[in-house]
C-alpha cells in the first residue's frame, strides 16, 4: 500500500522521539484526519520554502542544509544509540545515499517545474511499489490511470521544461529505492541510531556539492534560518503528526488521506510561489492520486 510502504522506512527509527513529542504537545487531542492533512501541507509548504531558497543557495545547497539540521537534531537525540552492529552498517550507507540523491533530484525538478507538477511526477514511486506488490486485476487500472496523468501534466500552454520532468523521475525511482531500504532499516535496527547515521551521511554526501553551488552564502544566518525552517517543516512536524495519525486511524484511511498530496502540492505552488497550472495539468493530478486512492483502496495491506 503507498502510504504504509511510504511510512515504513521512518517509522521505526523516529517512533520514541515522536512518541515524547505527541505527549508534550498535546496532538494526541486534534482529530486524526487533521492530522494529516498538517503534515501534508507542512512537507509541501517547506518544499516551497526550500524553493525560494535555490535564489541564494541552488537546490543542493538547500539540500545539504536540510539534511545536516535534520541529521544533526537526530544525532544529538540518539546520541545513546549510535552504536550499531557491522552488519547494519552497508543499509544506513544505502539509506543515506539513497535519501540523499531522492532529495537532490526532487530540489532539482522544483527548481525547473511546478511544485504540483514535481510531486505528482515523483509520487509514481510508491505508486509502483505498491502496484509491484500486488496481483489484482484492477493494478493495469491504475497504472494506466497514472500513466495518463502524467502526460496530461505535461500538457502545458508554454513549453516543458523536461529535465524538470526527467529529474521527477529519477525522484520518484529514489523514492522507491527509499521505501525498500527504509524497510531494511528497520529490520537491521533499532530505535534511532540507524536514522541519525544515516541521514548524517546523506549530510556528508551533500556536502561538497552544497558548498560547490553556494559558497559562503550557505553560512548567512537568513539562510541558515530558512534552512533550519525547510527541515522542521519537512521532517520534525509532519512525521510527528502522521505517526499520532497512524494509530487512531485504519492504515487504508491514512492511506488514502495521502493520496492527496500530489494536489495540496499544487496549491501550496500556486499560494507560496505563484504557480498556476492549466486545466490538463490539474486533470493529470486528479488521475494520479485517484490511481492512488484505487491502489490504496483495492490493494492487499
Amino acid at each position: 500500500m503507498v502510504a504504509i510502504d511510504l511510512e515504513w522506512g521512518r517509522k521505526p527509527a523516529v517512533t520514541q522521539l515522536f512518541s515524547r513529542l505527541s505527549a508534550r504537545t498535546g496532538i494526541g487531542g486534534v482529530p486524526p484526519t487533521m492530522l494529516v492533512l498538517t503534515g501534508i501541507v507542512s512537507v509541501q509548504v517547506g518544499a516551497a520554502v526550500a524553493n525560494k531558497l535555490f535564489a541564494a543557495t541552488g537546490p543542493a545547497g538547500a539540500v545539504s542544509l536540510r539534511l545536516f539540521f535534520a541529521g544533526a537534531v537526530l544525532l544529538v537525540f540518539w546520541r545513546s544509540s549510535l552504536r550499531i552492529e557491522r552488519r547494519a552498517l552497508p543499509v544506513v550507507i544505502a539509506y543515506g545515499t539513497v535519501l540523499a540523491a531522492m532529495n537532490f533530484f526532487f530540489y532539482e525538478a522544483i527548481a525547473r517545474i511546478p511544485l504540483g507538477m514535481a510531486v505528482t511526477i515523483e509520487f509514481l514511486g510508491p505508486l509502483a511499489v505498491a502496484l509491484a506488490g500486488s496481483r489484482r486485476w484492477t493494478d493495469p487500472v491504475w497504472a494506466m490511470l497514472a500513466g495518463g496523468g502524467v502526460l496530461l501534466l505535461t500538457q502545458a500552454d508554454g513549453p516543458v521544461a523536461w529535465s524538470g520532468v526527467a529529474f521527477a523521475l529519477a525522484a520518484a525511482a529514489c523514492w522507491a529505492c527509499y521505501i525498500l531500504a527504509g524497510a531494511k532499516l528497520g529490520e537491521k535496527t533499532s530505535g534511532g541510531g540507524g536514522l541519525a547515521l544515516a541521514m548524517a551521511f546523506g549530510g556528508i554526501l551533500m556536502a561538497p556539492v552544497g558548498i560547490a553551488g553556494a559558497g559562503t552564502a550557505l553560512l548567512e544566518p537568513s539562510v541558515l534560518l530558512a534552512g533550519f525552517a525547510v527541515a522542521l517543516l519537512s521532517s520534525v512536524l509532519p512525521y510527528s503528526v502522521e505517526l499520532e495519525a497512524l494509530r487512531r486511524i485504519p492504515p487504508r484511511v491514512f492511506g488514502v488521506l495521502m493520496s492527496l498530496e500530489p494536489a495540496v502540492a499544487a496549491l501550496a505552488g500556486l499560494a507560496v510561489l505563484g504557480q498556476l497550472l492549466g486545466l490538463p495539468q490539474w486533470c493529470g493530478i486528479a488521475c494520479v492520486v485517484a490511481a492512488s486512492v484505487g491502489a490504496t483502496r483495492t490493494g492487499k495491506r
